[in-house]
């Protein structure tokens, strides 16, 4: 009698581990973030807003941001890529760029300069001794988009967070500069897969709430990067994009609640 209920417990053990893993669990989606500086992992007095937006969502988030680089060199040196890869179906990579992608291809081409225009122009520079077509800001968007997409996945489209808007001594903050248009431009022609958060209007909603003083205090070293602190405030800024838009393809994963974030919905 044992032996024939060992038996029976050994065969269904067995074709539980045959039977297709999405018989026995399913698999929870993963929130992977694209970016420069501003939302990479730093050190000491300066760090990026992607470190706190686990604080705001129940999934996974894989912070693939990393300083210095740009919608071109975070293409040439493949780290699309390593998220294409990676990447599985109802993944969400939000992507964010725009403050180092200006400048000028010239004997100077520090590499990250995009080629000017809004489609598929290209340029000839050389870098680092080796001659490189670069594209547009909008086409390295949007091939990363349309990769990430045919894996079944889903992109966020973010707006570049702003500079100090304070920094003058009163509040400056028109439309956020041409990189912010190009995102919400290629976000939308992505289509339904892809969505758009416009980040540096509610960044720059927040700071001006708070006012010049309490923003000075968020940027310790220069213009552009915020304290630990500030970073938080920044995440916080994103979420509230996000949900004033009704949530996206977040919808249901964000702990914070509209009304808990500072701002208003723009």
């Amino acid at each position: 009698m044992l032996y024939s209920q060992v038996v029976s417990v050994l065969v269904m053990a067995a074709s539980a581990f045959a039977a297709p893993s999405s018989d026995i669990s399913k698999r929870a989606q993963t929130v992977y973030l694209a970016g420069d500086s501003t939302m990479a992992r730093a050190s000491g007095s300066q760090t990026g807003w992607g470190v706190y937006l686990p604080y705001s969502l129940s999934l996974t988030v894989v912070n693939k941001a990393i300083g210095g680089r740009s919608s071109r060199s975070f293409t040439r040196e493949g780290r699309f890529d390593e998220i294409i890869n990676a990447v599985q179906p109802n993944d969400i990579v939000v992507i964010e760029f725009g403050h180092n992608d200006g400048g000028s291809l010239s004997s100077s081409d520090n590499g990250r300069s995009v080629c000017g225009g809004t489609g598929s122009e290209t340029c000839t520079t050389t870098y680092n001794g080796v001659t490189e077509i670069v594209h547009t800001f909008p086409w390295y968007l949007t091939e990363a988009g349309k990769a990430i997409i045919a894996k079944g996945a889903k992109v966020i489209m973010s707006s570049q967070t702003p500079n100090n808007p304070w920094e003058t001594g009163s509040f400056l903050y028109g439309d956020g500069g041409r990189f912010v248009g190009y995102a919400r431009d290629v976000a939308k022609a992505l289509g339904s897969n892809a969505m758009y958060v416009d980040h540096g209007g509610y960044t720059a909603n927040y700071f001006k709430g708070i006012g010049k003083a309490a923003t000075d205090a968020l940027f310790p070293q220069d213009h552009t990067h915020t304290s630990p602190a500030g970073a938080d405030a920044v995440a916080k800024a994103f979420v509230k994009g996000l949900q004033c838009g009704g949530g996206g393809f977040l919808k249901g994963f964000v702990k914070n609640a509209t009304e808990s974030i500072p701002g208003t919905c723009l």
